[in-house]
């Protein structure tokens, strides 16, 4: 079980974690705002410190029923839960969601942003801790770690540099913002691949999703940061992961089927890559002795790349941002949409 986040550890993150709490904020027409009123969490169990972000902001915490109005929903692994809400109290007009991919709920909600309920996500809040994790995995597998923490002897002199890399980030997001940061030091170039046409500050170019491929071809480091949607569903295929040189690494931090598992391990094993990385894995999680968890060229983690520890604080903190939007300013932070699915 996961240990509580004491206040001091809440104050210490947010103070960290600080410049990546505000994602671009939606101010809505008068006519468009969600109407205020009480604000119920659920699941209830565990929801201590959301509910006084809540209590900060001057929510008022209901028990879920006909005087809810606002909805904080706190457990993603259970959409069923959410779409039961939704569907026995109409009143309901504005929900916050946990994270920043809404891709396991946008199905069974979508027909309630059709009629005009709000829906609010975490994305933007949790990028500098998983940038960084993004980060760890790119140096660890350019550096071979997996390899060598498995040795039993000294072994040969092997291993890459991230310095002057090409890095190619999938999304243009707060993950991918926070990365360009953390890699400016290594002066890396960054290429930003995403669906709409735009610079992303930072980034030595921006292409759309169709411009993809040309990209791969000489890339150093490829990392996994955008949404899960049917476009980019299996995106990572046998026949895209050749497109990649046999120094690349890969990192996925995004979500599990981006990238077909079975033509990851392949591409592995024919030493057509030269490592990958996956926090997110499909399935997910990975079964018990998968061959990824033991090649010598791939590192999984359990999802892990933000922790309840990181998550938590930043949470409660956009929570109280937009509680405060919904009973007073209308400026909401992390507006998504069910219905495209992010």
């Amino acid at each position: 079980m996961e240990t509580p986040v004491t206040a001091t550890e809440t104050a210490t993150t947010l103070s960290r974690h600080e410049p990546r709490l505000a994602e671009t904020p939606t101010a809505l027409d008068p006519a468009e705002r969600p109407a205020p009123g009480g604000i119920s969490l659920l699941p209830v169990e565990g929801s201590e410190a959301f509910a006084e972000a809540v209590h900060a902001a001057g929510g008022e915490i209901v028990p879920l029923g006909p005087d809810t109005r606002g909805l904080i929903f706190l457990d993603y692994s259970r959409p069923e839960l959410l779409e039961q809400a939704l569907d026995e109290h109409p009143g309901i007009t504005w929900v916050q969601l946990p994270y920043a991919g809404i891709d396991a709920m946008a199905s069974r909600v979508a027909r309630h942003a059709e009629r005009g309920v709000l829906f609010t996500s975490a994305k933007g809040a949790y990028a500098e801790p998983v940038a960084e994790h993004a980060l760890t995995l790119a140096l660890a597998l350019q550096r071979l770690l997996p390899k060598r923490l498995r040795a039993t002897s000294w072994g040969s002199a092997e291993g890459q540099s991230m310095y002057g890399a090409k890095v190619v980030i999938l999304g243009a997001g707060g993950i991918a913002r926070a990365l360009i940061e953390q890699l400016a030091p290594f002066r890396a170039e960054v290429t930003i691949v995403r669906r709409s046409a735009g610079p992303v500050p930072g980034a030595h170019r921006t292409v759309q999703f169709a411009e993809l491929d040309a990209q791969l071809v000489d890339a150093d480091i490829v990392i996994l940061a955008a949404a899960a949607t049917d476009e980019t569903r299996g995106l990572f295929d046998a026949k895209r992961l050749a497109l990649l040189p046999k120094h690349a690494v890969l990192v996925n931090i995004a979500r599990g089927p981006m990238v077909v598992t079975d033509d990851l391990l392949a591409a592995l094993d024919a030493g057509e890559l030269f490592g990958a990385a996956l926090d997110v894995t499909d399935p997910e999680p990975l079964p018990d002795g998968h061959p990824l968890y033991a090649h010598e060229r791939a590192i999984v983690t359990p999802h892990s790349a933000d922790t309840v520890g990181m998550t938590t604080p930043l949470l409660a903190e956009r929570i109280r941002l937009n509680v405060d939007a919904f009973l007073r300013t209308g400026v909401f932070v992390g507006r998504c949409d069910p219905r495209i699915g992010y």
